[in-house]
C-alpha cells in the first residue's frame, strides 16, 4: 500500500514520529488489520499489531485507488484503549 503522511510543520517529519511510531509500523498494521471501521465520512480507523506485536491505532483517509491512502496519525494503544482492543478482537473471533 502506498502511503502519504501528515507532516508536522514544526519538525518537517511525519506526525506519527511524535507518537514514537514509524512509517513501517503503520504499513504493517494497515496490511494486517485486526479491526477496521469508519470514522466520519472519509476517514477510517484501523487497529492492529506490528510484526513485533505492538498494538497501534491508525487514522487514515483511503484514496479512491484502494491501494493508497493519507495517514493522519498513529499511536500505541495503552490503558483502557488497549483493554477494549483486546476485548473486541476476542469477540470478533467468536
Amino acid at each position: 500500500m502506498k502511503l502519504r503522511f501528515w507532516i508536522d510543520s514544526e519538525t518537517g517529519l511525519p506526525h506519527v514520529y511524535d507518537h514514537g511510531v514509524t512509517e513501517a509500523e503503520v504499513g504493517q498494521v494497515l496490511s494486517r488489520p485486526k479491526l477496521n471501521f469508519p470514522q466520519g465520512k472519509q476517514s477510517r480507523i484501523v487497529l492492529g499489531q506490528t510484526s513485533a506485536g505492538r498494538p497501534l491505532k491508525v487514522v487514515y483517509v483511503p484514496d479512491e485507488d484502494a491501494d493508497s491512502g493519507f495517514v493522519v496519525t498513529a499511536y500505541e494503544l495503552r490503558g483502557q484503549a488497549l483493554k477494549a482492543y483486546r476485548r473486541a478482537v476476542r469477540r470478533k473471533k467468536r
